[in-house]
This record gives C-alpha cells, structure tokens and sequence, in this order.
C-alpha cells in the first residue's frame, strides 16, 4: 500500500507567546521490510529561530525547534509519502507465558528495542490492581502470548466505550478504566498496564490509521486524528506484535508508525514549553490516503 499523508497542528494563544521551544515527533519512521518512507517534509510556522533534526534513543525522528520572538499562533503541517508492505505471518513456535518469562530471565541487551525497557513503570503508567485483575480475569494462561495479546485486546475493546468527550490527554490509565470510556490513547495505556501485569513487555505505538468511509458515504479529508496502539514481546525469536485495541486487531497496513516508547510522553507528536498569558487552544486534522 502507498500512502500520502498530512498532518496539520495548529496552536493559537490568547497573549502573545515567546521564547518557545518544541520537540516535534510527526515523522512515519522508517521500518525494514515493512515501512518505507519515500519523500517527507515538516513546516512549521512562523519560521523557527533555531531548528534541530535527530533521533531519540528508540529511533524516533524527533524535530526540536525554537521561537524567540512574539507570536499569536504557531502550526506545524507534515506531509509524507510511505509505502507499506504486508507483515510476514511468523511461522515458528510460539511461546507461552512460562517459555517467554525464562527467556527474559536471560536477555542482557539494552539497547532501543529491548524489552526489559517495556516490563515496569514509566513516567505516566504505573502498575494498577484493578487492570491486574482484568488481566488474570480475561486471559488463557496455557494459550501463547500471542493469543493472550488477543484475548486482552479483545475484552478491552468490549469493555471499554470509545468516548472522545470522556478524558482528556492528561488522563490517566486507571481513571478511564475505571470508567470504561476514553480514547485510543487510554485503551493503549490500559492494555500495556495489563499485559505487563503478567510479565509481558508492553510499550506504546504512536502513528497514522487510513480509515473508510461508511458503505455509501463520502471520504472526508482532514477528519481523523493521529491514532494509538500497542506493542508486544513475543520471544526471542517472534519479537514484537503490534495489536489495536481501539479496533479489535492485529496491526496491518493500514497502520503507518511514528514512533514507538513506554507510554505517551515518549512519543508526544508536540511537548515542549513557551512563556504567554491566558488561554491556549489547539487543533488536528489528518488525513490519510492512498497513492495506488
């Protein structure tokens, strides 16, 4: 599948804002074999005083820039071009929970894609009874972790109500479990709370999401937001799975990554700090299409 894809944020302040600085993370990033992105660009306006490309320590593309100046508003619009190839069904054993904790008993590596990065606390998820619960609740422990990723995801997605009103990007995991309402952003926190809870590593996925139109209707652009999900370790050997609990499935080709971390605060598509008064309002619009 080939994409094109458009990104637009756009901030406006009530006082006039100055000596900002934003760390930018809206970029699809490349994937071996999987994700390929052919021409890609990130506008922001007005023109940064400093502006700074790199990579975050889990290979996110990262954007940092800097205004010194007075301004009212600030926007940032990205447009990219990616090809996505269908992933390759994995074809060797599969582990179960008991295989899949003695290998990590053993895994020393550390670097950006390790899971013992992904198995405890992280700045916004902490561990929680309740989902704990939920998880020893809604899962097989003789199945294979992957099948146990499944069923998680699946009873999440029934459990929980899809509510753009219900929480807020501050919200925290177990206020919307508790709950039963929220967004891609609190299902994906919620489901790496519970698989980590059985000791599998879990982290959060940040990217783009081609959606349909319903039977009859028209294709609005511009309508969707950027989209969430989680991964999953497997073993040694499987790796990591990537599964949508917004949607109830394996992640696919429709799904185009930005980045990957423990939770949201490692891929905030914007975060940074400014100096101004009064109130800040923000808006997003994405749209993603195909180039077939």
């Amino acid at each position: 599948m080939l994409y094109d894809i458009r990104l637009t944020i756009a901030h406006r302040y009530a006082g006039s804002a100055g000596n900002g600085r934003h760390l930018l993370r809206v970029l699809p990033r490349p994937l071996t074999g999987r994700q390929r992105v052919t021409a890609h660009l990130v506008d922001v306006t007005p023109l940064p005083d400093q502006r700074h490309d790199s990579v975050d320590f889990f290979g996110n593309a990262v954007t940092t820039v800097t205004h010194l100046e007075a301004h009212s508003k600030m926007s940032i619009r990205m447009s990219s071009r990616v090809e996505i190839t269908a992933p390759v069904a994995f074809s060797g054993p599969h582990l179960g929970l008991g295989d899949l904790h003695r290998s990590l008993t053993v895994h020393n590596a550390l670097d950006a894609a390790s899971p013992l990065h992904f198995l405890g606390p992280s700045p916004r998820l902490h561990p929680n009874a309740d989902i704990a619960e939920f998880a020893r609740m809604n899962c097989d422990p003789t199945a294979t972790v992957t099948r146990i990723v499944a069923q998680l995801g699946e009873a999440l997605h029934r459990l929980i109500t899809f509510d753009s009103t219900a929480t807020t990007v501050d919200t925290d995991a177990a206020e919307a479990f508790a709950q039963r309402r929220g967004v891609c952003q609190d299902l994906s926190h919620i489901m790496i709370l519970a698989l980590q809870s059985l000791g599998i590593p879990a982290g959060y996925v940040s990217g783009y999401l081609r959606t349909l139109p319903p039977p009859g209707g028209v294709r609005l652009e511009g309508v969707d937001a950027m989209h969430a999900w989680v991964q999953a370790w497997c073993g040694p050997d499987q790796g990591w799975v990537e599964y949508d609990p917004t949607n109830a499935t394996f992640v696919g080709t429709d799904h185009i990554v930005v980045a990957y971390g423990r939770d949201y605060s490692d891929v905030s598509p914007v975060i940074g700090y400014l100096r101004s008064s009064g109130k800040q309002t923000n808006s997003q619009s994405v749209d993603v299409a195909c180039a077939d």
